[in-house]
């Protein structure tokens, strides 16, 4: 019943959300539509039983959805990919969600420090829109998720997230905005 009530609370917090700028190019139709496919997701992800929905991010760009994160098996990557295709509006999904691990608190701590130090970089870098760029890191691997304007932008993203100290590997999912 608790998850039932936050995934409610979660799906209303979430289509009231400020839009972020990753969105700039899209109509106000899209970016309602988006947030509440975006907000649906997150919404059914907490209310199920196989995913963690903390760990999952939820992307919505004009109907195309990605997901990215850290899961520790591919049971739980594949019931977040159900629960997202599921919802009207969806018209693909990326499951860009990656397997690893669980981790001791030391490693979750070095891990803060290392998407500190990438989410810096980045918004250092010219021609990057770092805002519009989720950074995730486990065990030392660096996710950058998300949506970008173009293969120059994601590129770039990589090898400034590859250049930090503490990333031993990148994995770049980000994916160029449909027009």
């Amino acid at each position: 019943m608790n998850r039932s009530i936050l995934a409610a609370a979660a799906s209303f917090l979430l289509a009231l959300a400020p839009v972020l700028p990753a969105h700039a190019q899209k109509s106000a139709g899209d970016v309602v539509d988006d947030s509440t496919i975006a907000a649906s997701i997150k919404a059914g992800l907490l209310d199920n039983q196989h995913t963690h929905s903390g760990q999952i991010n939820v992307e919505s760009y004009k109907g195309v959805v990605q997901l990215s994160g850290f899961v520790a098996t591919q049971a739980e990557k594949d019931a977040a990919g159900k629960v997202a295709s599921g919802i009207t509006g969806v018209t693909k999904v990326h499951n860009s969600i990656a397997l690893q691990p669980a981790t001791s608190l030391g490693t979750k701590l070095d891990d803060s420090i290392v998407t500190g130090k990438v989410k810096a970089a980045l918004m250092d870098s010219a021609d990057i829109k770092s805002m519009q760029i989720n950074v995730e890191t486990k065990n030392g691997v660096t996710q950058l998720a998300g949506f970008v304007t173009s293969q120059v932008m994601k590129d770039k993203a990589g090898k400034v997230a590859a250049g930090v100290d503490g990333v031993t590997r990148v994995d770049n999912v980000l994916l160029v905005a449909p027009k």
